[in-house]
């Protein structure tokens, strides 16, 4: 790791809906986190396609997934290369690229979690030391390895005096709990249940969008009440803390069987509907539940740009402030990929990155490994 005068690092994320990689630029030179920019690259069809048939037992799947993964170490390259190309941050300022990788099987009752990455060919293609498998140390010490997000909230949206959750709502939904730091108490969180990936599926399967926009076609059906009760009966959703989820509970089979338990033909934008209130009632359930005291809610990732479903949270917690992470400062896109460039930067320093109470490991732990790029390689954009 060269000693550059710079503390400024990337972080690269591609979470469960896969719709592609985000780069996110953030400097630290002045101790709290300062954003410099983002750039975000498209999957391509049969790249998303491969990723999400990765997600699930095939045929030859060594092979595919080593091709998946040299194809994602180039569309980080490239999502890179647009961040420094926009921001004409130059190549030797950024101290590291964090790059979490395509998580395609997560396990942690059986203690391990895969994320496809190169991160070998990312340094030689960016020319940028790489920090990646971020969750296999956390899950060798006893935890869940996820969410990993929390200790980077709590450095940026904790209060002096308001007890605050702030809602995650990718792929899966996870909360971070931030109690006042008046009141002494500790930083929790938890994954709640799924975000965007059931309705981003069913949308894309049955109209053929890759989201539903806005929550536009969720919000022209009504929620079915036996749908809803039969997948909030879940044993996940009743399951206490520290836990996480992916899609190897949350998919298009197990949402099939629910329908299929309802005994009746039900209208696509229905079931959309009701898709939409299980986000939303897996999130208010688990406040309710776990953290009562909460006075304000703020929402980050693709899920918050779904106004329909922020609406439905607001309706189920209505004393409660229901906002976007705008409100404090980092924009609810943001926010995920500026965690990753802090978790690099926390390995840089050789600090710990996890939050036990979150993840339920042993303790606290330095997350990450580096991959070196050829000290030749690091060139001027």
């Amino acid at each position: 790791m060269p000693q550059i005068d710079s503390a400024l690092c990337i972080g690269l994320m591609s979470g469960t809906s896969l719709d592609g990689a985000d780069a996110v630029a953030v400097d630290f030179r002045r101790g709290d986190p300062v954003f410099r920019g983002r750039a975000h690259e498209p999957f391509a069809p049969d790249l998303r396609q491969e990723l999400l048939g990765l997600c699930s037992p095939g045929v030859n799947e060594l092979e595919r997934a080593g091709q998946a993964s040299l194809a994602l170490a180039e569309v980080y390259a490239r999502a890179v290369d647009k961040l420094l190309s926009q921001t004409r941050i130059s190549r030797d300022r950024v101290l590291a690229l964090g790059a979490h990788g395509q998580t395609v099987r997560h396990v942690p009752q059986r203690h391990f979690s895969i994320q496809l990455n190169n991160p070998a060919r990312l340094a030689e293609l960016t020319g940028i030391d790489v920090i990646a498998d971020f969750r296999s140390t956390d899950l060798a010490a006893g935890g869940q390895g996820a969410p990993l997000v929390p200790a980077f909230h709590q450095k940026v949206f904790q209060s002096e005096t308001a007890n605050r959750c702030i809602v995650n709502i990718g792929g899966i939904a996870n909360i971070t709990v931030l109690p006042s730091k008046a009141s002494g108490k500790t930083v929790f969180g938890f994954d709640c249940g799924p975000g965007n990936i059931l309705m981003d599926h069913w949308c894309q399967l049955r109209t053929g969008r890759p989201y539903d926009e806005d929550g536009a076609w969720a919000a022209s059906g009504l929620a079915q009440p036996d749908l809803l009760n039969r997948m909030l009966a879940d044993p996940f959703f009743a399951s206490a803390p520290p836990k996480s989820t992916g899609r190897e509970l949350f998919n298009m089979e197990w949402l099939r069987s629910h329908i299929a338990q309802c005994g009746r033909s039900l209208r696509n934008r229905d079931i959309q509907a009701t898709l939409l209130a299980l986000t939303a009632r897996g999130i208010a359930n688990a406040v309710t539940a776990y953290c009562p005291e909460t006075e304000e809610i703020y929402l980050c990732g693709g899920g918050a740009l779904n106004g329909a479903l922020a609406r439905e949270i607001a309706v189920l917690m209505p004393t409660r402030t229901i906002a976007r992470t705008d409100e404090l400062g980092v924009r609810a896109m943001d926010v995920e990929g500026m965690a990753f460039a802090w978790l690099a930067y926390a390995w840089i320093k050789g600090e710990a990155g996890n939050c036990p109470d979150v993840t339920g490991a042993a303790g606290p732990r330095r997350l990450g490994a580096l991959y070196p790029a050829p000290r030749s390689l690091r060139r001027a954009s």
